[in-house]
């Protein structure tokens, strides 16, 4: 989603008019050869790990089932991987399954028909129920009530605290509601006036789109229990909590605890207390911050509530992709693509596998509890808390104007918060005009 998002706009605007008719033709790649083998066209995301997954996992599946064929390839990424994959289905050559797949794209797809609804596939509850995941997929449901994306991994994003830092204020353990929070963040200016409790850097007063996943969606859908924010064509915000989170930045701002400005790595060199982390971080500090040490100099925990709510409960923003069915391949490899995946998830160890590999968190209900994942998260104890906190882990908005919303969010209201330029009462009302209006 970093890439511009000129580019994919541009891509959707060319195809508008094309998609309709790619996908009711009954065209894409697949099918049936004359010597009764079905081809299933299947685009990995362009990432080695994962590439390597889905190969080893066609090649386990072609073995035991020789009338099929699943050919595995990367989604190319210029001018990015959706363009890649709306030129696809507008040319007619879409495949018959592309993961790397996130809701508002979904969104897109889903609203040209280019989607199989993949709960009224046969293999659908099967899967579901085999792969233990009715928890962590429940808010993935589109708002005209079908399931469209198959999630495959789910990265809750945490609160990455340095508890060398605090433990100088005063704390064995991290601050976890907005009182607290504010509390530590006085002593911590008080003992050391050039610090920060969040010091994201320039993000936070950057309006591009994607980052709202990091700092306003991470807070938002912890104070207000998960709520949806928009479902479908429909602004279902959550006011008090909106209001609730925004006052809570604000006060964190006029606290002297933000640092919104160009910072390298404030967190790891210990410019800041506490950002928001992915597990796909840890590798990085291998080699660049190899001094930071769970459970030594740093901890992990669900984002800071109002005080009125329970730390353990918090819901967070899932960093989370899955795969679909492109409803333009033919029936016979969609059917084939709905057994090779069922047949890949009634196998826990197959998780296990992507685990090990790739350190995405399965979309499971059940990481703490299988066997394979115990000795992973044994080895790679900073993970642990990730695999418990999947099923907390809100994916992003079924609704295909989503860089525009989350664009509005910023240029509204966080951004100005952050800033001091309005007050969170006036800056969520603002923001709610302007999307309403985009919808």
């Amino acid at each position: 989603m970093k890439k511009s998002r000129v580019s994919l706009l541009l891509a959707i605007t060319l195809v508008g008019g094309t998609v309709l008719a790619a996908c009711g033709n009954g065209g894409g790649s697949g099918g049936q050869s004359a010597d009764g083998v079905t081809t299933v066209e299947f685009w990995a995301a362009p990432n080695p790990p994962q590439q390597a997954f889905w190969q080893e996992m066609a090649k386990e599946y072609e073995a035991v089932n020789p009338d099929v064929k699943v050919n595995v390839s990367a989604i190319k990424e210029s001018p990015s991987s959706e363009a890649s994959i709306q030129a696809a289905i507008a040319g007619g050559n879409a495949p018959t399954v592309a993961e790397n797949i996130n809701r508002g794209f979904a969104a897109q797809l889903s609203n040209s028909k280019a989607l199989v609804a993949l709960d009224e596939l046969p293999q659908f509850k099967e899967m579901v129920e085999s792969r233990n995941m009715a928890e962590t997929i429940a808010p993935w449901e589109f708002a005209d009530g079908h399931q469209y994306v198959l999630p495959i991994y789910s990265n809750p994003m945490l609160i990455g605290w340095r508890t060398d830092f605090l433990k100088e204020i005063g704390y064995n353990e991290p601050p976890q509601t907005y009182s607290e929070v504010l509390e530590a963040t006085a002593k911590l200016k008080a003992k050391y006036p050039d610090k920060y409790m969040w010091a994201k850097g320039a993000d936070l007063a950057d309006p591009t789109a994607w980052k709202r996943w990091f700092d306003f969606f991470l807070l938002y859908n912890a104070a207000s229990d998960g709520n949806k924010f928009i479902e479908g064509q429909n602004l279902v915000a959550d006011d008090k909590a909106g209001v609730e989170m925004l006052t809570f930045v604000d006060d964190l701002r006029k606290a002297g605890g933000i640092l919104a400005q160009n910072a390298t790595d404030p967190f790891e060199t210990g410019a800041g207390v506490f950002t928001d982390i992915g597990p796909w971080t840890f590798d990085m500090w291998a080699t660049k911050y190899p001094e930071l040490k769970y459970g030594e100099n740093f901890t992990l925990t669900l984002p800071p509530v109002p005080d009125h709510m329970d730390p353990a409960n918090a819901k967070t923003y899932a960093d989370a992709k899955g795969l679909v069915i492109f409803s333009g391949a033919p029936e016979a490899s969609q059917q084939a693509a709905a057994e090779f995946l069922k047949w890949v998830y009634a196998n826990e160890e197959n998780d296990v596998k992507w685990f090990k590999q790739t350190n995405l968190p399965p979309a499971r209900d059940d990481l703490n509890e299988v066997e394979g994942f115990k000795q992973i998260l044994a080895e790679k104890p900073e993970l642990a808390l990730y695999a418990e906190a999947v099923s907390k882990g809100v994916p992003a908005m079924d609704n295909p104007k989503f860089n525009e919303l989350q664009t509005l969010i910023g240029q509204e209201a966080f951004n100005k918060v952050i800033r001091g330029e309005i007050d969170p009462q006036t800056g969520w009302n603002n923001m709610k005009k302007a999307i309403e209006g985009e919808l």
